[in-house]
Formats: structure tokens, sequence, C-alpha cells
């Protein structure tokens, strides 16, 4: 089978034509694995998701540091091709979902019948590939942390990256007014487009002045729920604007900057401070996970949310589609999909 691995550490956008130079090598005849466990499912990929976490992983740059060679991958979707001789919900033909630690970005991949996720009929099989890390963490987030609840005012920065979308669209659906933080003409077209209540453009205005006279105009106190993925500058701007017993999810840092958020305010104004790392409750509350993805799934289904897909590739382009969030030229997710025509944005 085809796999994406990586032999070293280092920036996952050199060219594979560079075997020097590129940290990831296209193997052509990685073996297929076998299933190893009576209620093992072994899964034909359609669609794995690109994450930041992925591209930090590669780097060399994220918590979890696997041991060399890896194949990289999280969240994934596709076809049973086989089970195992005590596995009963699933049969071989399928369509699942799910994620995994490492393993996505190859042709097959197995796991336990109890990581695995019935794609309901109806929902695009693509972007069920895409909804477990990013809609996964904007819900546990929103819902379980946050617990935003209708007519409560959010504040999304980053709001058009793959978490940020997916935080805009559960806060819609969750009830609450939404506002969204983004930089470029055509990602604040596309969250004007999901019902954003108010999207402030980075790159000619000024964030609290913009989102200030919004919150007046509405009558409104201020900010109930932060959701932010980005850290720096734009988290110390946007704690002005946050009401008395506020809640602040963390959930990255792609600036690349970690804010410091002053404790001495915190304890005054009563702020919640949540810090959000997903793939942990895989360890620590498996429930809540499952709960989570079950949910998503069947608002994917209904049509509540959407997966807003601005780059897919071949595995054996996955630098480019590296390169796609490097530069920040994604809307939404880049995806690696097997056995279909790769896609660009107008980006």
């Amino acid at each position: 089978m085809e796999a994406l691995l990586c032999r070293k550490l280092g920036d996952p956008t050199v060219s594979l034509e560079d075997n020097d130079d590129s940290p990831i090598v296209l193997s052509k005849n990685h073996p297929i694995p076998q299933l190893d466990s009576p209620t093992a499912v072994r899964v034909r990929i359609k669609a794995t998701s690109l994450n930041f976490a992925n591209y930090l992983q590669i780097l060399g740059k994220y918590q979890e540091k696997p041991s060399l060679p890896f194949i990289p991958g999280s969240d994934f979707s596709g076809f049973v091709d086989a089970v195992g001789s005590k596995v009963s919900k699933f049969r071989v033909g399928d369509a699942v979902c799910s994620f995994a630690g490492l393993g996505s970005f190859a042709q097959f991949i197995v796991v336990d019948e109890s990581q695995l996720f019935q794609v309901p009929q109806g929902c695009d099989l693509v972007a069920a590939g895409a909804l477990a890390v990013a809609s996964g963490t904007s819900h546990v987030a929103l819902v379980h942390r946050a617990q935003l609840s209708s007519g409560q005012v959010l504040l999304v920065l980053g709001a058009a990256g793959g978490v940020g979308l997916a935080a805009v669209q559960i806060g819609k659906a969750c009830g609450a007014i939404v506002i969204a933080v983004a930089r470029g003409a055509e990602k604040v077209q596309l969250l004007k487009s999901l019902g954003v209540d108010h999207v402030v453009d980075l790159g000619n205005e000024n964030v609290t002045q913009s989102i200030k006279q919004f919150l007046q105009a509405r009558k409104l106190k201020g900010i109930d729920v932060l959701y932010d993925p980005v850290g720096g500058k734009l988290t110390k701007e946007s704690l002005w604007l946050l009401k008395w017993g506020a809640h602040i999810l963390i959930i990255g840092f792609a600036s690349g900057e970690i804010p410091l958020i002053p404790a001495n305010i915190a304890l005054v104004k009563n702020w919640t401070v949540h810090g959000l790392y997903w793939g942990s409750y895989k360890i620590h509350r498996p429930g809540v996970l499952e709960d989570s993805l079950k949910e998503l799934l069947s608002w994917l289904a209904r049509g509540l949310i959407s997966i807003h897909i601005s780059h897919s590739y071949p595995l054996s382009e996955a630098n480019l589609a590296f390169s796609a969030i490097k530069d920040r030229k994604v809307i939404g997710k880049v995806m690696i999909v097997f056995d279909e025509k790769p896609t660009r944005s107008k980006l």
C-alpha cells in the first residue's frame, strides 16, 4: 500500500522528490496492516485530514513525539475492508470514520471497533474524514467545557481555520451570538455566509474597536466565551472585551506566541480559564469524545454544520498540503484524498 513515512524531523513542505532534505517519504510498497485482535477492523481510507498538530509533529514541535519512523495522520474516513472474528458493530463495506494517534496518511489503517463511528446516510464521506479533530475540539471546548448556551456571546479568533470554522458553526447551532475574527475578504465573506453575527477583518479593522461598536449597538455587556486557537497579541486585546464570569478556551498558539493571562484580573472578574488538549480525552474521558462525535455526525447529516474543504491533494503531494497550512492559505480544512482528483483554493 501507499503510506507517508516521517523518517526524520524537519520541514514537511520540502518536495518529496528531494530525498536528502525532505523529512517525509512516499512508500509505495508499505506492508498492509493486519488485524491484530478479534475486535480489530481494517479500514480502506478514503480521506484523511491535515491538522496543524500534524505539521508540528513532523517538525518535532508537538507535545507528543513518536519514535521514528512513523506514519503521521489522525482523523480519517473510509470503508471497512476486513473485520476480526468478534466484531459485531461493523461489516465489510460500511462507511466509517474515526481518529488515531498516528497512521492515517496511508491507504489502510487498523483500529479497534470501539474506536470507529458509522457515517450516517447523507453524510459526505470526505467531509466525515475532516470531522473528528477540528470539530471535535470545538465541540468539546464549547459544549462540554464552556457549556455555551443560547443568547451568550461567543468570540472566535482565527475563525477561518479548521477549528475556528467549526467553532463558529457549533456556536450558531447552540444559539449563541457569534463574533468572528479573520483576515482577508474571502474569509470574511465565507464567515458571513455561515450566519456569523459580526465579522472583523484583521487586515483593515481594529479588533477591539469594531467589537465594542457591535456590542454597544446590540446592547450587549461583553463576551461570554473566548475561543482562542491563536494566542499572542490578539489574545491580550480580546481580554478587555470579556465580561464578568467569562470563559476563556485555550485551544492553541497559531501565532507562535504564548500569551500571559493576568491572574489578578481573572480573580476580580471571576473568569474561568480552560486548557483544552482534545487528544487527552481519549485517555481520560473517552465517553465524552464518543458522545461528542456522535452528536457532530448527527448535526452533519442534518445540515446543522458543514465542513469547508479548501484544498485536497493525493498522498504524493503531501508536501503541498503542508505548505498550504504553513502559508496560511487554508480556509477550513486541507485533505489528503485517495482515488480522487485534487482541488485547489482560489487563494
